[in-house]
């Protein structure tokens, strides 16, 4: 029977998870102080370089399908990390911002996540971090427009 399957070595699928796995590694330790989770590290990621955001626009800049912003967001509010109010206008849209202590938590870890992006970069090099970031642009179905 032909392989119809690239060895899993060389599979695109596996090297993305794998790849992954390196870069939240440090991630996840340097989080791991903070008692917050990967996904409300994007979500204040996100209210932190944004703004307030509506509930949808927040789930797709932070990469989140919006079921799990959802109770993500709950989890956040009850943290105090977050604030959530419904628009004037159109009552069924809510408005996601950052509090001081979500902020807080960014700024404390600035300097650290700088770090963990400063070894990538280092361990790539400058242009093939750059690369490597247009590469898997042109595979990202919200970048295709």
């Amino acid at each position: 029977m032909p392989r119809t399957f690239p060895p899993t070595a060389r599979s695109l699928p596996m090297a993305l998870i794998r790849a992954r796995e390196g870069v939240m590694a440090p991630i996840r330790d340097m989080l791991s102080e903070t008692g917050i989770t990967e996904q409300q590290w994007r979500v204040l990621r996100v209210l932190s370089e944004n703004g307030p955001l509506d509930a949808t626009s927040l789930a797709d800049r932070a990469s989140l399908l919006f079921p799990s912003l959802t109770r993500i967001a709950t989890k956040m509010r009850e943290k105090g990390l977050i604030t959530q109010t419904r628009d004037e206008v159109d009552r069924r849209r809510h408005f996601i911002a950052i509090t001081e202590a979500g902020q807080k938590i960014i700024d404390e870890r600035a300097e650290q996540s700088a770090r963990i992006v400063a070894d990538i970069r280092a361990t790539l090099g400058e242009e093939n971090y750059e690369t490597l970031l247009d590469l898997l642009a042109m595979l990202d179905p919200g970048s295709r427009d």
